[in-house]
């Protein structure tokens, strides 16, 4: 079975709905977040302080090279991963891309207690979210099928996928 691949931005729901299908199906969960940290050997927000973004998605891009040649995966990417056409076309070579969508008003709501986000670090949270939504869309655009998490709880979001998928891949 080709790998599914969730992108989307921040907050969108890609771990936790990642971890339901992984779970659903009985298959491993690659978090590319987790995999940078582990490679660092610190969060993600310590990388961006120490190390700087440049750094940090120098290493996001060895890690897809890696968890792209797996089989019968889900991967759950970083928010930032599909600003790389490379990191999309090596994903794509042997899986479906699911682009999980959330408007910029529920990410704020879903990421309002977190601190660890280095990009909404300052200034205006939500501010920040629409201009980083704004210019990331037509890379996360770039995807095999949209999955709105505004409208689905995460259970439903992730039946959704599985039953894309299977579908798909019964047809290959």
């Amino acid at each position: 079975m080709k790998n599914i691949v969730l992108t989307g931005f921040m907050g969108s729901g890609k771990t936790t709905i990642g971890k339901l299908i992984a779970e659903k199906l009985d298959i491993e969960l690659i978090d590319t977040d987790s995999e940078v940290i582990k490679e660092f050997g610190m969060t993600i927000d310590k990388i961006f302080e120490v190390h700087g973004e440049k750094k940090f998605r120098e290493v996001e891009t060895k890690v897809i090279e890696r968890v792209s040649k797996l089989e019968n995966v889900v991967i759950s990417t970083g928010g930032g991963v599909v600003l790389n056409p490379e990191n999309v076309k090596l994903l794509r070579e042997n899986g479906v891309i699911y682009f999980l969508y959330a408007s910029a008003e529920s990410i704020l709501k879903r990421l309002k207690d977190d601190d660890t986000r280095p990009l909404l670090k300052s200034g205006d949270k939500l501010g920040n979210i629409i201009r980083l939504l704004n210019m990331r869309m037509p890379f996360y655009k770039n995807c095999d099928f949209e999955i709105n998490t505004d409208i689905l709880t995460p259970e439903l979001a992730a039946e959704k996928i599985i039953s894309i998928h299977l579908a798909k891949e019964s047809k290959r």
